[in-house]
C-alpha cells in the first residue's frame, strides 16, 4: 500500500497506528508465499494469556488471504509457526484461494440472474395447490 493510503485511510489495514506498534512490540516470525508477514509479541502476554499474533497483509487487508497454514498459527491451534517447520499439505487439502465473493470468478448456481440468465427447464413434477 502507498505512504498516502496509510496516512488518510484506516480500511487498508495498515495503519501508522499500526505500523509503530508493529515496529516497537512485535517480532517477526515469518512470511507467507503471497509477501503477507506474521509478528508475535516481543514480550509480555495478551488478553487470551498468550502472546498476542498478527498479521501485516502485502495488499488490502482480506482475512481470506492468510493462508491454511499460518491460520492455524494465527489462531492458536499450533504453536510453531510455519516458518520454523516444514509445512506438509495433506492430499485432500486444496491450494489456497482468497474469498472470490462480488468478483466475476464467484460461485454462481445454476438459475442464478448472474450467471448465464436461463433457468433450467421445469421438469414437470410440479402440481399447483389448489383450494378445495
Amino acid at each position: 500500500m502507498g505512504v498516502l493510503s496509510e496516512i488518510f485511510s484506516w480500511w487498508g489495514g495498515n495503519t501508522w497506528s499500526n505500523r509503530i506498534y508493529t515496529v516497537l512490540r512485535g517480532k517477526c516470525v515469518g512470511t507467507d508465499r503471497d509477501g503477507n508477514r506474521y509478528y508475535l509479541q516481543k514480550k509480555g502476554i495478551g488478553p487470551l494469556g498468550v502472546p498476542r499474533r498478527w498479521v501485516i497483509y502485502k495488499t488490502l487487508a482480506e482475512a481470506s488471504q492468510v493462508p491454511p497454514e499460518w491460520h492455524g498459527w494465527l489462531h492458536y491451534m499450533v504453536d510453531t509457526p510455519p516458518s520454523e517447520e516444514t509445512y506438509v499439505a495433506r492430499p485432500w487439502q486444496r491450494p489456497h484461494r482468497m474469498n472470490l465473493t462480488g468478483t466475476p470468478e464467484a460461485y454462481r448456481p445454476p438459475g442464478s440472474i448472474l450467471s448465464t440468465g436461463k433457468r433450467p427447464a421445469a421438469t414437470g413434477d410440479y402440481e399447483p395447490w389448489q383450494p378445495s
